[in-house]
């Protein structure tokens, strides 16, 4: 080695060990690393922490081994100028040479031998690629520990949160519900996400399944709380819904007595009424003892039922009327094709009049069989275009 080439050398492993320093400083203060300095694991979390923690330890070893040869080097070539040819061939000897030594670990008593254990020797290079991979196995621990934590902590954290939130409405309710089994799924996820997340962390599916109950559970105490502070507002509100009902309902009845006159129509298309049931739901749920959580879902499906009630009496009277058009649009589309057979020479065809007298007396009787009088117009129609329409 040249003195360009030693001094040169000397330069690049001061900047590799500083570099090499930052990053073990820089993995001590790791997050992650410093919950497992202190953490009770167990499982394959124990098992691979413990390999990667030996890792470290022979990581650190090699680490002050090369760092004393660097030291070593830094003192042969002084603060001279000039290096002279012996210390050039220590230099030399110490960066390139074999001058990183591993003392022979000392082994338990059954694992030892009275032969003496040869020290390691290793160069620079071979000592910082020992190190990278003892590195590369200990940072890749962190990196699967860290994201089973990120992935199923801040999710377990939420949940608990739901549940504080729960017992929290329940005091004010004065009511409860058996929450016993959700906290105890929830401290036994945390548990086993924390000492064995490599090993035992919860499935997505699991954990889903509880913090789903959790936010229902949260979900039905608020939504108790609500109730009990607006029942009276609520309640006013749903007989003023009643009434909407019963004029809807109307509205029905009195389309189908102006249609049943002129459409012939099934007995199940006589519409029924709802708001007597509805009626005697509320008031039953005015004589209820039973919890807010109880009369809470009650309310709210009693505010569903008279909303769909009012929809569906609605729907009813505008679906009775449209029969009406249904056959005025039949009469008209009779008239259209009556001009039509006129235009083609067909109005004295026998087969065309007689279809023409079937349809017009169907659709000018009282009540109208819309279905069979569909039909006749459709059959004049294809009578005019030779079979086809």
């Amino acid at each position: 080695m040249s003195r360009e080439g030693a001094e040169h050398a000397l330069r690049a492993r001061a900047d590799e060990r500083d570099r090499i320093s930052g990053d073990l400083l820089d993995l001590e203060a790791h997050t992650t690393y410093q919950l497992l300095k202190g953490a009770s694991l167990r499982g394959a979390t124990q098992t691979r922490w413990a390999a990667a923690q030996g890792a470290l330890a022979a990581l650190w070893a090699l680490h002050d081994a090369y760092r004393g040869v660097l030291r070593a080097a830094e003192q042969v070539k002084g603060p001279r100028g000039r290096i002279g040819a012996e210390q050039l061939t220590e230099l030399t000897e110490l960066l390139s040479g074999r001058s990183v030594v591993l003392r022979a670990a000392v082994r338990p008593v059954e694992e030892r031998s009275l032969l003496p254990q040869a020290d390691e020797r290793l160069t620079l290079d071979e000592t910082v690629a020992r190190m990278d991979a003892a590195f590369q196995q200990a940072t890749d621990i962190l990196t699967e520990i860290d994201t089973a934590w990120s992935a199923v902590l801040p999710r377990l954290d939420a949940a608990d949160a739901d549940l504080r939130a729960a017992k929290d409405l329940e005091r004010q309710l004065g009511e409860s519900l058996d929450l016993t089994r959700v906290e105890t799924d929830l401290k036994r996820m945390r548990a086993d996400v924390l000492t064995d997340p490599l090993g035992s962390a919860p499935s997505g599916g699991e954990l889903e399944r509880v913090a789903r109950a959790v936010a229902g559970t949260r979900a039905q105490l608020e939504q108790a709380l609500r109730v009990s502070q607006e029942y009276g507002r609520r309640r006013e509100e749903l007989v003023a819904a009643l009434d909407r009902v019963r004029a809807a309902e109307s509205e029905a009845r009195v389309s189908h007595g102006k249609v049943v006159v002129k459409i012939a129509l099934p007995p199940q298309a006589q519409p029924r009424s709802k708001v007597d049931a509805l009626a005697g739901e509320l008031d039953a749920l005015d004589a209820a003892t039973g919890t807010w959580l109880d009369r809470a879902g009650r309310l709210a499906e009693l505010e569903r039922g008279a909303e769909q009630a009012a929809q569906q009496a609605l729907a009813t009277a505008k679906a009775l009327l449209g029969l009406l058009g249904r056959r005025d649009e039949l009469r008209g589309r009779l008239g259209a094709c009556q001009a039509m057979a006129v235009r083609k020479g067909l109005a004295e065809d026998p087969v065309a009049a007689r279809l023409f007298d079937e349809a017009r007396l169907l659709l000018w009787s009282a009540p109208c069989d819309l279905t069979r009088a569909a039909k006749a117009v459709d059959e004049y129609q294809r009578s005019i275009h030779g079979g086809g329409r």
